[in-house]
């Protein structure tokens, strides 16, 4: 594209947080986003501060290097592995995820996304209660009452109550604000608190134990009074919550980490996810995560339709087993467990314990990433890709499991994940199949 050639990308789609806005109006000058209109302002940075980095398409052991040679490079580190893990995957495309589950498949290794850090806990909720679902577009036209548990949307989730959750006007709710009541449950007041109708600031630690007593109440049997002192929150308004609740027409309870990964984890949101299933003999109610990354999402439907297993899955044995704790990437890291690792869209070296840290610095581990990172610096082989929704086509799925198409503004000159994904599966057929050829003479 020319310099100064400016073009107009309408219904571009955000993929900076788990809302996946796909209402963009981006005006693009040659390589450069100008405007993001409608974006948030965590999407107007991530649009507008998009540049392509002038770095090598590929480094082997930190040096420049041809992708020819960083992919055989590659493929050899991970054919050769006994304990191999592939981690990352919430911020690339459907498509690239697919792949990667097929490398692990492959090689035998763990497939593990960064949802075994953050809403892993619900993901094994899921599999124990199951959990009573809907879109963003019915709690847009039908929602009298959102709650949100654990979460600040108004700094994590800017839009959500702007263009799905509180603010918008819908079908069965056509004065927008007016006819909602927005509960916030959380242990401090957040940047959110100002805009809920009912704060309850709970003790933090004691999710579980408030969850149960609406539970009961919900269900007619009188908690002990010692609740309060227990949760922080008063009998009272605990009736009235639950009153609330049984009396909505359409609810809905949005959870984030406040809720998954405190004290209790899964057992928190099984109680949550359980509370919305009994509130069915009343009134619709319906619970749902508050998801983070843009496409950490599609990352659990991808692995889960191949695997019937959301992360944390070992391939090793040529079928498919789950167990957080063992399988998850923290963990056979902090271990010492894994002997070779591929990292896509992830910077563990940023955010990992420091005795995974040092466990992954010690073995050789391929990098994809757009951008550079401390992952990417350390890594035996890194790759430069293109930057998913502003670089390259795809799909990607929205917090509420609804599949979304990427269209790019502008191309990159690096290759996208699944490019470079599929030509390192193609390369590790081809040494396995050279390896069994060998064995069989």
């Amino acid at each position: 594209m020319a310099a100064t050639e400016l073009k107009i990308v309408s219904n571009a789609t955000c993929t900076f947080c788990g809302c996946v806005c796909d209402d963009m109006e981006l005006t693009v000058e040659g390589n450069h986003i100008t405007k993001a209109k409608n974006a948030c302002v965590l999407g107007k940075a991530w649009f507008l501060n998009h540049h392509i980095e002038e770095r090598p398409i590929a480094t082997i052991h930190g040096q420049p290097a041809s992708l020819d040679d960083a992919l055989e490079a590659a493929a050899r580190i991970l054919a050769n592995a006994r304990y191999p893990i592939v981690y990352g995957l919430s911020d690339t495309t459907c498509e690239a995820q697919r792949v990667a589950v097929a490398i692990a498949d492959r090689i035998g290794g763990c497939v593990d996304t960064t949802t075994s850090v953050c809403h892993g806990p619900s993901g094994m909720a899921f599999q124990g209660v199951g959990e009573v679902t809907c879109t963003l577009g019915e709690v847009k036209n039908r929602a009298d009452l959102v709650l949100f548990w654990g979460s600040n949307p108004a700094e994590s989730h800017p839009r959500h109550w702007s263009r799905y959750s509180t603010m918008p006007k819908g079908l069965f709710v056509p004065n927008g604000r007016k006819d909602r009541t927005v509960v916030l449950v959380d242990v401090r007041r957040s940047k959110s608190a100002p805009a809920a109708d009912i704060f309850l600031q709970i003790k933090p630690r004691k999710d579980f134990e408030a969850l149960w007593a609406l539970r009961a109440l919900v269900k007619g049997v009188e908690p002990e009074a010692s609740i309060e002192e227990e949760t922080g929150l008063s009998l009272e308004q605990l009736r009235d919550l639950a009153h609330r609740m049984k009396t909505c027409k359409f609810g809905v309870l949005f959870f984030g980490m406040g809720l998954s990964m405190t004290r209790g984890k899964h057992l928190n949101v099984e109680a949550a996810l359980a509370l919305a299933r009994d509130l069915n003999e009343f009134t619709r109610f319906y619970a749902k995560p508050m998801r983070g990354h843009g496409n950490v999402t599609g990352a659990d439907n991808v692995v889960s339709w191949s695997t019937g297993y959301p992360f944390g899955v070992n391939l090793g044995r040529g079928y498919p087993r789950f167990n957080p704790g063992e399988f998850t990437t923290a963990d056979t890291l902090a271990r010492g467990e894994a002997d070779a690792a591929l990292i896509i869209a992830s910077d563990p070296m940023g955010n990992f314990s420091q005795p995974a840290r040092e466990h992954l610095a010690s073995i050789p581990y391929v990098a994809l990433d757009p951008k550079e990172t401390a992952t990417t610096r350390g890594a035996t082989v890194a790759f430069t890709t293109a930057t998913y929704g502003i670089n390259t086509p795809g799909t990607v799925y929205r917090m509420d499991d609804v599949p979304i198409p990427l269209r790019p503004a502008f191309e990159s000159p690096y290759p996208s994940d699944e490019q470079i994904l599929s030509a390192l599966e193609r390369r590790i057929r081809e040494l396995q199949q050279h390896r069994a050829n060998g064995a069989g003479h």
